[in-house]
C-alpha cells in the first residue's frame, strides 16, 4: 500500500495513519456487510467499531463530561501547520519532556500550530512490552503540557518515540491540562521517518458525531505548501 504520493508542482502526500485490519485488530474493530435488497439491491456495512482506533483525535470529552465532544469543535481544529519535533537522542532515555527540552528543540512552534513529537526510542504502544525493560520510550506530563497551553497549540500528535501510557500521574494531567483548552491529541502517528520537511500543512478530520470523546482519523501531511512552512 503507498504511503507518499507526489502531487506535482512541489507537493508531496504523505500518510500518516495507521491502516487498521479487522482480522488482526486488538481493539474493537468488526464490519457487518449486507446486501440491502429491494429494487436497487446494493452492499452497506454496519461498522462496529470503539473511539479510540488506529490513529485517533482525542477531544475534550474524553475526560470531562462538560467538555465538547468531536462534533462540537470547528473544523479548523482538525487541520493547519504541523511541526515535527524529533528528540532523536537529545534526552535520555525515560526522561520526562521538559519545557527546557522544548525550548530548546521546538522553538519554530506558533500559536495554533499542529506538535508532533516523538524520538530514537521507539516501541509500538499498548503491547506487552509497554512499561518495560526494554521500552524506552521518553514521557510527557504537566510540565510537558503547560508548555503547550502557553504555547497556544492546537494539537498534540505522537509518534512511537512519546509513551503515552506509562502512569496516571503523568498522562492525566497531561490529559485535563491539554484538553480543558480544547487542545487535542493523536494518537499514534505513522510513517512519520517518510516526512522530508519539519513543518507542512497536516489534516486529520474525525466522524462528525455528537457525543463522541474520540475519532478514528486518517491523518496526512502534505510538504511544500508555502503557507504552511
Amino acid at each position: 500500500m503507498e504511503k507518499v504520493f507526489n502531487l506535482g508542482n512541489g507537493l508531496r502526500l504523505i500518510d500518516l495513519s495507521k491502516i487498521l485490519d479487522p482480522e488482526t485488530e486488538k481493539r474493537r474493530c468488526h464490519l457487518f456487510r449486507f446486501n440491502t435488497g429491494g429494487p436497487i439491491p446494493d452492499f452497506h456495512t454496519n461498522i462496529d467499531i470503539m473511539s479510540h482506533l488506529g490513529t485517533h483525535c482525542e477531544c475534550p470529552y474524553h475526560h470531562d463530561d462538560n467538555w465538547p465532544s468531536v462534533a462540537e469543535l470547528p473544523l479548523s481544529t482538525f487541520l493547519g501547520r504541523a511541526v515535527y519535533v524529533d528528540f532523536k537522542e537529545t534526552v535520555a532515555p525515560n526522561s520526562h519532556i521538559t519545557a527546557a527540552d522544548l525550548d530548546r528543540e521546538a522553538s519554530m512552534v506558533r500559536e495554533g500550530d499542529i506538535v508532533i513529537i516523538d524520538s530514537s526510542y521507539k516501541l509500538t504502544p499498548f503491547t506487552k512490552d509497554t512499561n518495560t525493560e526494554i521500552d524506552k520510550r521518553l514521557f510527557v506530563n504537566g510540565e510537558t503540557a503547560k508548555w503547550f497551553s502557553d504555547h497556544k497549540v492546537k494539537c498534540v500528535g505522537f509518534g512511537d518515540g512519546v509513551s503515552i501510557e506509562n502512569c496516571n500521574e503523568d498522562v492525566k494531567p497531561f490529559h485535563d491540562i491539554l484538553l480543558a483548552e480544547n487542545i487535542v491529541f493523536l494518537e499514534v502517528l505513522r510513517n512519520l521517518e517518510l516526512l522530508e520537511k519539519n513543518i507542512f500543512f497536516m489534516s486529520y478530520s474525525p466522524l462528525p458525531i455528537i457525543g463522541l470523546d474520540s475519532s478514528p482519523v486518517r491523518a496526512y501531511a502534505i510538504e511544500g505548501i508555502a503557507e504552511f512552512s
